[in-house]
């Protein structure tokens, strides 16, 4: 039987991560969610987009979401079940990059004449994978130790000042290194400059807006789980299986 206990936002708790266990009902759910949308705006991100002045890869619209995510796992479940999740999105985006790597370069059958289109999108994706693997782990990694860390400080109140706050942080890392090694020397130093900030005003902007779902989000899951874990004492190991 699970020991998990919620709190009213604001109450301290005594729970530590090392009293978590397994059973959750919709950690495999978000799990599958976050991964999900790593993944697809991985691929999205092959074309770029402007939108008046604003110049981004199309992965910028969805990527957000896996920061929203990020920030619902780390508040509910806590650090440690956040970077098994993490973990689990790298290894998957090294798999989809080198599976689509690896089939780029088989042989094509004769008749099938799409070859040069495969190359010319898909063939992006170990660069753009590579991109993102970097970004993804310094930002989403620094997002979870600074939302786990406020929470403490803060015991558990101003949830928004928590997500809004990490993400400014974990995106200023994450769109930065993304933006430099995907797109650097295939475009103007400009044009990489209003990326860069066009992707981190959208990205921080959507979290801004998505405050009131997230309030949301967490009360609902945090009542269904029966579990608001606060990371005491966490030395925020990244390396899977480490305490």
């Amino acid at each position: 039987m699970k020991t998990h206990h919620t709190h009213h936002e604001g109450e301290p708790s005594g729970r530590t991560q090392e009293t978590a266990q397994s059973g959750f009902r919709f950690l495999p759910v978000l799990t599958g969610l976050f991964v999900g949308i790593l993944l697809l705006s991985n691929i999205l991100a092959s074309k770029m987009v402007r939108i008046g002045p604003f110049v981004f890869d199309g992965g910028t619209l969805l990527f957000p979401l896996s920061y929203l995510f990020g920030d619902l796992l780390t508040e509910v479940y806590g650090y440690k079940a956040t970077r098994k999740v993490i973990w689990t999105g790298f290894v998957m985006l090294l798999i989809m990059s080198v599976n689509i790597w690896f089939i780029g370069i088989l042989p094509a059958e004769e008749t099938w004449t799409f070859q040069t289109d495969y190359s010319n999108i898909l063939m992006q994706m170990p660069r753009i994978v590579l991109a993102s693997i970097v970004a993804y782990f310094a930002g989403e990694y620094v997002n979870s130790v600074v939302l786990s860390r406020m929470k403490v400080l803060t015991r558990g109140r101003h949830l928004w000042a928590r997500t809004i706050g990490s993400t400014l942080v974990g995106q200023f890392l994450d769109t930065a290194l993304f933006v430099g090694i995907a797109f650097g020397g295939l475009y103007p130093a400009e044009i990489l400059a209003i990326m860069a900030l066009s992707n981190y005003l959208f990205k921080t902007g959507i979290e801004a807006i998505c405050t009131p779902v997230t309030y949301q989000a967490v009360r609902f899951m945090k009542n269904r789980e029966k579990c608001d874990v606060f990371d005491h004492d966490e030395h925020y190991n990244p390396l899977p299986g480490a305490r």
